[in-house]
């Protein structure tokens, strides 16, 4: 179609009724409003605003629900579902899901979001012209930052992980200020489109944040046993780590020392919650 395209807002008269729907025109070119994509009732010759996109047989159609995220507006939409190898499908409204490809998302898929994060996306298109979402970047953010107050320093602070790498994280935050999460100040590495809760340890010059999700010293020993108890929990009651696993390991896994990691789990093995046996690490039963 020349004019109807997908991802656009149309205003569109209704041609005539048929039995799936109504057909919409612009005095060129049709497309059908399937009746479960209607609000409300219509009459022929009445105009319609409606929001184009492609069905599951690859035809352009339309619906009446509006989504907020549109080319070039950014806005949340929620994972859906996750597809290995191929990307993840969020929710922008409509009732087909967007795909975000895996081009747009970390190389490392154990920190791609998982079903319940939201990501901040524009709507873009493929090489094949189908619909897709795109994920922002901190280019679209470049001059927009809302600038953090210096009272936010030792304060609590929430926010969506927009950014993920080695080197840290980047958040926006509830107030819409920039978080740096630095590969230091947290115990795993943060997925994409995941919201987390941390404190502010640096408000600096251009107003935006340094942020930990490290706990307070005095209160790290029992984080650090209820950490590996999640961990034991996510991977089936057993992990190969112990107290004589390498110290580079229990550093990149759990991002603490193998001092801090014997202390947790001899606090663990005292509460019979975990047992040692041949190097690995159990749930026990009790």
């Amino acid at each position: 179609m020349k004019n109807l395209k997908v991802g656009t807002i149309q205003n569109l008269k209704i041609a005539r009724k048929i039995d799936t729907g109504y057909v919409l025109t612009d005095g060129e070119e049709e497309v059908l409003l399937h009746t479960n994509e209607i609000k409300g009732d219509l009459n022929e010759d009445q105009t319609v605003e409606v929001f184009l996109y492609h069905d599951k047989k690859g035809q352009v159609v339309a619906t009446m629900s509006i989504p907020d995220v549109q080319f070039d507006i950014f806005d949340w939409g929620e994972v859906v579902e996750v597809v290995k190898g191929l990307g993840v499908f969020v929710d922008i409204g409509t009732s087909k899901e967007v795909l975000v490809s895996n081009d747009h998302l970390p190389l490392i898929e154990r920190v791609w979001p998982e079903v319940g994060d939201e990501l901040y996306v524009t709507l873009d298109k493929d090489k094949r012209g189908r619909l897709i979402a795109k994920p922002v970047t901190e280019g679209d953010f470049e001059g927009q930052w809302d600038t953090a107050p210096a009272s936010l320093l030792n304060q609590e602070i929430n926010g969506r992980v927009f950014r993920t790498s080695k080197e840290g994280a980047v958040i926006l935050t509830e107030e819409g200020y920039r978080g740096f999460i630095h590969h230091t100040e947290r115990k795993r590495d943060p997925r994409l489109g995941e919201w987390v809760n941390g404190r502010v340890i640096d408000v600096k010059e251009d107003g935006s944040l340094n942020v930990s999700l490290l706990p307070l010293k005095q209160h790290s020993m029992m984080d650090d046993s209820d950490m590996i108890l999640q961990y034991l929990s996510d991977h089936n009651g057993v992990m190969g780590f112990g107290d004589k696993s390498d110290p580079e390991d229990i550093k990149g896994t759990f991002n603490i020392s193998k001092a801090a990691f014997k202390r947790a789990l001899g606090k663990l093995m005292k509460d019979r919650k975990i047992e040692q046996k041949d190097g690995k690490t159990y749930l026990t039963t009790n």
